[in-house]
């Protein structure tokens, strides 16, 4: 019974929020791989459709040498665009130009530097009604890496 509060403790510990001005993120010794596939489902879970990836890393990887730079940004790097119609009303009811900020984004990185960490993270959002909004990508960062 210890061994699995130590574990869990352990789990939250490796995965509590970093909180900037911003962004939050978490971290988690997850893979990469492990990391999408749960915000794949997360969104999913949440009766979301996923719009676009983009591949960030991908494209930063193979333009390095043609921009004549050496640094290795990310092992990896994706960002999850989607939309809820029912937050995105609320929001937009509130203020319609919050428009500005739909589609929303979750990105899932990982860095040369820490091997076994990945991170998992959004923006933030304005005070007021967009909170909504970080809220919503909160529970689903959350999610992918077994918070929720």
């Amino acid at each position: 019974m210890q061994r699995k509060a130590l574990f869990a403790l352990a789990l939250v510990a490796a995965a509590s929020p970093t909180l900037a001005a911003d962004r939050i993120t978490y971290e988690t010794d997850q893979s990469f791989d492990d990391v999408i596939f749960g915000l794949e489902s997360a969104i999913l879970d949440a009766g979301l459709v996923i719009d676009s990836v983009s591949h960030v890393g991908a494209m930063l990887e193979r333009t390095r040498s043609d921009l004549g730079s050496d640094v290795e940004l990310f092992d990896q790097a994706d960002v999850y665009s989607f939309c809820s119609a029912v937050v995105s009303r609320s929001v937009m009811e509130a203020d319609p130009m919050n428009v500005i900020f739909c589609p929303y984004d979750i990105f899932v990185v990982s860095f040369p530097e820490t091997p076994n960490r990945t991170t998992i993270g959004f923006r933030t959002f304005p005070e007021g009604a967009m909170k909504e909004v970080e809220a919503m990508l909160d529970g689903i960062a959350r999610a992918a890496i077994g918070l929720e």
